[in-house]
């Protein structure tokens, strides 16, 4: 951890540096990295093609296909740029979701490039490799197209070894491709170890920074990330999201303070760029370190904000590298995870729901408002939100979309947990909480998320607790901080549980880790935070 904190603390310098170079060069050309994507085309394209490819692994798609398609009407024949547009098309490749109109976009590029074939067979197999993606997409299910267009790069890689490119994209794909159930990470590690060998060589590629950052962008392996997270910013300062990425990094390990900084440097960085999906997206991740850090009232301006933000989003005009689920779930998001991590029941309840095109979105805003509903005792709300709940699960499952069908069950089980509790029925309560934790463990956050809302865990130490079982609850707050290091509310756990437990050197251990973490907390204090001070004052 200190090394991630020496880390963090250089990426603070890096994010001060980059702002005063922006603001002293501002016509500088935009740094984008160093990339040689070898083509066929005539010899004055290739750095009009290099940066359009720059901009792609930097995952800034709108202003890639305008690169690519500058490219094709200066000089029609450079076909490979045909791929370009349709890799471009697909968006971030760690998105589930992929709109009509992409795959529209996405085939009529492979469908110009087959009309008139790229020059060379290594060519003509990029474009064939990312046809997958794209070709009978109605009958063809997602993930086979992933699967396929994976082995394709796996063989291009393979028939032309000398191609860096092909080696990168095809680490990508693999990383994509990844089952988020597969706890032996077997494909994350095969990809991160592609990419650490050639970041090695390479070490001004921004994909490959940015890569890494995405192959190990899970708890128990984002360690491996910290050296990727502190470079790409540096590599690629003119694109927001190489200001955001290093930010998973830092959240899965816990660094609020850098997470802080990444993503304020992130959010003005979409902004001047008009990306409000990518703002949002780092204001997500900006309010939940804000939070864990007990500092309320900037989580509060980053509410108002992030609501103003959203008011100027197009979902059909998205160029960044946040989809538009990503703005959706934000929105929803924000509100959220400013009641929760406050306790705020009253105003959870108060939230609106809405419907958009993402279900999983929506039952953001119903499973807040129905934890604010059991809390309080509101019995109809609360039922009405397990039902609501329960529907949105079904609706995820018939459109095959297990992985979030089972993120909204676990919201479902959590609500129906504390309904029981508060209506006394703690064998209930624990047999749902049971089951939730289960389910959470065999699953990982997707990255569209810097965190859970309430791990399934936190509540059951929480419960436990309540039926003075400690040392039970100790377990799970300490199982919570494994996978979230430096989790509020589950450090405060943890230390209440070990003092009801009589181990009051383990209690001063996480009291005295609140306070560290809380820092920078707003005066007035919470009253965890009082009682944390207060303990650590009378040694008890």
């Amino acid at each position: 951890m200190r090394r991630l904190a020496a880390l963090a603390g250089m990426f603070l310098i890096l994010i001060a540096r980059c702002a005063m170079a922006q603001h002293e060069h501002h016509e500088a050309p935009a740094s984008l990295g160093t990339v040689r994507f070898e083509t066929s085309c005539l010899p004055p394209m290739q750095p009009e093609f290099n940066r359009a490819v720059a901009l792609m692994h930097s995952f800034q798609f709108g202003p890639a296909i305008d690169g690519f398609r500058v490219i094709l009407a200066k000089e029609p024949d450079c076909t490979i740029a045909y791929w370009g547009i349709a890799l471009s098309s697909w968006s971030n490749p760690f998105a589930n979701f992929k709109s009509p109109a992409q795959l529209k976009q996405g085939l009529q590029a492979v469908e110009s490039g087959r009309a008139k074939a790229p020059a060379t067979a290594r060519e003509r197999a990029y474009l064939e490799a990312v046809a997958h993606l794209y070709v009978d997409s109605g009958r063809i299910s997602q993930t086979a197209r992933l699967n396929a267009y994976e082995a394709a790069m796996d063989k291009l890689s393979a028939d032309y070894p000398d191609d860096v490119e092909a080696r990168i994209f095809h680490a990508l794909a693999l990383a994509a491709a990844a089952d988020p159930a597969d706890k032996r990470y077997a494909k994350q590690l095969k990809a991160g170890a592609m990419l650490e060998a050639l970041f090695v060589q390479y070490p001004d590629h921004p994909g490959l920074a940015h890569y890494i950052i995405h192959a190990y962008d899970e708890p128990e392996l984002a360690a491996r990330a910290a050296e990727a997270a502190r470079r790409y910013g540096e590599i690629a300062p003119a694109t927001p999201h190489a200001l955001h990425m290093p930010s998973h990094t830092f959240t899965r390990t816990g660094d609020w303070k850098a997470s802080i900084a990444t993503n304020q440097g992130s959010a003005a960085a979409a902004r001047k760029a008009g990306q409000p999906a990518d703002e949002l997206h780092a204001s997500d991740y900006m309010v939940y370190a804000y939070l864990q850090t007990a500092q309320d009232e900037a989580a509060r301006k980053l509410v108002l904000a992030s609501a103003d933000t959203f008011k100027h989003f197009d979902p059909a005009n998205a160029s960044g590298a946040a989809p538009a689920s990503a703005a959706f779930f934000a929105n929803a998001a924000i509100p959220a995870r400013y009641c929760l991590e406050r306790h705020d029941w009253a105003g959870a309840l108060a939230l609106t729901p809405r419907t958009t095109p993402f279900p999983y979105a929506d039952a953001i805003t119903i499973f807040t408002r129905g934890l604010g509903a059991a809390h309080l005792g509101n019995t109809a709300i609360a039922e009405a939100s397990i039902a609501g709940l329960a529907d949105i699960r079904e609706r995820l499952r018939g459109a095959k979309d297990g992985y979030w069908s089972d993120q909204v069950e676990i919201q479902r089980l959590e609500v129906a947990a504390q309904q029981a509790r508060t209506n006394g029925d703690n064998a209930t309560a624990l047999s749902a909480l049971t089951r939730a934790a289960e389910m959470e463990d065999v699953t990982e956050l997707a990255s569209i998320t810097p965190g859970p809302f309430v791990p399934a865990r936190e509540m059951l130490g929480e419960l436990l607790l309540d039926l003075a079982r400690a040392q039970q609850a100790l377990a799970q707050f300490k199982a919570t901080l494994v996978k979230h290091p430096n989790r509020y509310w589950s450090v405060y756990g943890a230390a209440q549980a070990a003092a009801r437990a009589g181990d009051l050197p383990t209690a001063r251990m996480y009291f005295q880790q609140l306070l560290t973490i809380a820092d920078r907390a707003d005066e007035p204090r919470r009253s965890s935070l009082l009682a944390a001070s207060a303990a650590l004052q009378t040694g008890r």
